[in-house]
């Protein structure tokens, strides 16, 4: 057994904090403050309010957690939106 065995909640982010750091309400109710783990400062992963998020927290503070997972959104990707209105501008490119 590790010395330290970490504990994963879900949320979703409500504010975004100064110094890199978001306050989730996780879904079992408790609301907590979580910064980014280092691998998504690598990978230049945004996060913003409204994200759906996978936090990691010690079983000895758990009012603090870090951030390791964006969950993508449900919106399908691939384009404007069906009633957007066609782009173009008074220019043609050659």
């Amino acid at each position: 057994m590790a010395k330290e065995e970490l504990i994963q909640f879900e949320g979703l982010v409500t504010e975004i904090l100064p110094d890199a750091r978001y306050r989730v309400q996780l879904d079992a109710g408790h609301e907590i403050v979580a910064y980014t783990a280092g691998k998504m400062k690598k990978n230049r992963i945004k996060t913003l309010a409204g994200d759906r998020v996978t936090i990691e927290m010690s079983p000895y503070d758990l009012e603090k957690g870090r951030l390791i997972f964006r969950h993508k959104d449900e919106r399908p990707a691939g384009g404007p939106p069906r009633n957007a209105p066609p782009r173009g501008g008074q220019f043609r490119r050659r």
